[in-house]
């Protein structure tokens, strides 16, 4: 059973693997600077929403790694370039959307993205990156050992972990950010440019990486 596994792993193991990715966590990348616009943009509601669906996109990543289908996809880049690209098409129509977002006022319970929505947005936008499932083939390995029990038993836990730290990070700095823009401009237009901007960097940076 998987919890005779997790009972299994040496504690030094755990501990290293908790630490190294709690570094990760806590280092800005492609999610914290998509939950940081979805909150700038609605409110702390709806960056904490978006750092939430972020955290249960990565879970198709932790099942995907666990059973085989990411390294089935890892091993035709032509899929890696489909998926990519719809990533990155994905983040452009958010981008595009948010430059044009009329500047509503922003409160504590309305914003110009609902929560929502920033949920739905977070979920697919992790799904539909693939450097996250190439990064939990390059990672959770190195930690497994058959001697603890069945691998996809131990990636499983450890991506389950990876996860769930990760996104109540994410959560914190969408949350934050949100914070922060309302108490930054009264109304959402010059935000909705800065979300914008941030989504459209994010679609950049996935189509030429």
């Amino acid at each position: 059973m998987i919890w005779d596994t997790l009972l299994a792993f040496p504690p030094a193991t755990l501990l290293g693997f908790l630490a190294g990715s709690l570094v990760l966590n806590f280092t800005p990348g492609a999610d914290v600077l998509f939950a940081t616009a979805s909150g700038i943009q609605g409110g702390p509601k709806a960056g904490a929403a978006a750092g939430l669906g972020v955290g249960v996109g990565g879970i198709v990543h932790v099942l995907a790694t666990a059973f085989g289908l990411g390294a089935l996809v890892a091993a035709h880049p032509g899929t890696l370039d489909v998926v990519r690209w719809a990533g990155a098409g994905y983040l452009l129509w958010i981008a595009v959307r948010s430059w044009r977002a009329p500047p509503v006022r922003i409160d504590a319970d309305q914003g110009a993205i609902r929560p929502g929505a920033a949920f739905r947005r977070g979920v697919i936008t992790n799904v539909l990156n693939p450097k996250v499932m190439l990064f939990m083939l390059a990672y959770l390995p190195q930690f497994t050992d058959p001697a603890i029990g069945p691998v996809w038993q131990q990636i499983l836990i450890l991506g389950a972990m990876t996860f769930f730290f990760g996104t109540l990070v994410t959560m914190g700095y969408g949350a934050t950010a949100g914070w922060l823009g309302g108490r930054l401009a009264k109304r959402m237009g010059l935000l909705n440019r800065v979300a914008a901007v941030l989504f459209g960097g994010l679609a950049l940076r996935l189509a030429i990486d």
